[in-house]
């Protein structure tokens, strides 16, 4: 067996790193967290692909633990015997035995047990590697390829070789050409594997065990760069706590939306709004609120700045697009102000930068702004589905400044004019004002 060389961190240490991380954690504050170096939990990470190549799972007691290493070692050095040293330790004296015959450090001739070398020795002989399917299957590889990275034909038959790109090992391009190929998901493979081949057991794997071959390194069984043939181009898988809602640039802590009150979810108490933008022709757009429990819609009127089309375009110029963060403020609250207090609770929005001054947006206003996670347009359902029905009037693609905020009181006042089977085919307006009555009875009853 070769030597350690220098020790290794134990693998608790590493189990713990990869806790760390499936919190959501980065690479260097979780190997921080866990006492190693930042360099080693970069390592960690980039040799993983992202994900743990070991179970997290803390090793049942069966297994000498790190500490009991050290006992014996310590004891050993005493010049203990075998079954003196099993009975501090509570162990089978043959486990004792086995332990200091196995993995006691063979340097220089001479035998002597040491916690380190005999942890080493230990894990490298529990270690069972097993044959990678994809390298032992020439035939399943060749079909997993095939369609991850198989080549693009016209309709002649010709090759349609798309734009020429290459691989740099890194995440994909932002606004740049991608590879062409027939880009199969993993999922799809290993799915349609038992379409084209129900009677053949060995054409089978599963979606995890493409990830591992593609991500994770010394697998050998498919190359690294075909990692750009997946839909979201990613050099290294990203835990899923990392792309959940964190703090992060204008969202501060204190407005994810796991901070938002109870009685929003369930749509039990009126008031809280859901909002976002719908974007059209240069850079025109609409601001669009509903609230929660009536669907109530209100649009927000988003006029150019002057000196749009004027002005030539430049990096960190003013937003003269009419929803830079200042104006976006200052245009939801002319907006949202014109209803009742009673039913200004809560405001949800995406992840977009428009609305960046939040913190005096509450301060002018008092409503209460949460953002939702990242990537997550169900957070704000009730939102994505009116935005939708308002594409019948705005359709992609036209210049949404054209229209005036009596023109946009007109759209806002046929969708909340519009029965919906939601509210037992009530219209939006008439819940809201039933609302508004039960909130004013109850306010009335209370000072009564």
């Amino acid at each position: 067996m070769k030597s350690p060389g220098r020790p290794y961190p134990p693998r608790h240490v590493e189990r713990a790193f990869w806790r760390r991380i499936a919190e959501g954690m980065g690479s260097e504050a979780a190997a921080v967290a866990v006492g190693v170096s930042a360099p080693v939990g970069s390592r960690w990470f980039r040799h993983g692909g992202g994900m743990p190549p070991i179970a997290l799972a803390e090793p049942s007691g069966r297994y000498l633990s790190f500490d009991e290493r050290e006992d014996i070692a310590l004891l050993t050095a005493q010049s203990r015997g075998v079954r003196e040293i099993a009975r501090e330790l509570n162990r089978d004296p043959s486990t004792i035995s086995r332990e200091l015959r196995r993995n006691a450090a063979t340097r220089g001739g001479k035998v002597e047990y040491r916690a380190s070398v005999a942890r080493w020795k230990a894990e490298t002989a529990a270690k069972r590697p097993k044959p990678v399917k994809l390298v032992s299957n020439e035939r399943l590889r060749e079909y997993v390829q095939q369609r991850l990275a198989g080549e693009l034909h016209r309709p002649d038959g010709t090759l349609a070789p798309g734009p020429h790109t290459s691989w740099k090992g890194r995440n994909k391009p932002r606004r740049e050409d991608r590879r062409w190929t027939t880009a199969w998901s993993p999922e799809q493979i290993s799915h349609r594997l038992c379409v084209d081949f129900p009677d053949d057991e060995g054409m089978r794997i599963s979606h995890e065990a493409i990830y591992q071959a593609l991500y994770i390194q010394g697998r050998g069984a498919l190359k690294r760069e075909l990692v750009a043939c997946l839909r979201t181009g990613r050099a290294l898988r990203v835990p899923r706590e990392r792309s959940r809602n964190k703090a992060q640039g204008h969202v501060t802590a204190d407005v994810v939306l796991s901070e938002r009150p109870a009685e929003a979810a369930d749509r039990a108490v009126p008031g809280h709004w859901e909002g976002d933008l719908i974007i059209g022709l240069n850079r025109s757009a609409i601001g669009t609120l509903v609230e929660r429990t009536s669907r109530y819609t209100m649009l927000v009127h988003l006029p150019r700045m002057e000196g749009y089309g004027e002005i030539p375009r430049t990096k960190n110029g003013p937003p003269l697009a009419g929803y830079g963060a200042v104006a976006m403020k200052n245009a939801i609250a002319a907006t949202m102000t014109t209803m009742p207090t009673e039913l200004l609770r809560s405001l949800t929005w995406d992840r977009g930068k428009e609305l960046s001054q939040h913190a005096q947006f509450k301060i002018d206003t008092g409503i209460a702004v949460y953002f939702a996670d990242p990537h997550s347009p169900w957070q704000r359902g009730t939102n994505e589905n009116t935005n939708g029905l308002l594409r019948q009037y705005f359709p992609k693609g036209t210049d949404l400044a054209r229209w005036s905020h009596d023109d946009l009181a007109a759209v806002q006042a046929a969708l909340n004019s519009r029965p919906r089977k939601i509210l037992k085919w009530q219209t939006p307006a008439e819940e809201l004002d039933e609302q508004l009555r039960s909130l004013q009875a109850a306010g009335v009853a209370s000072t009564g």
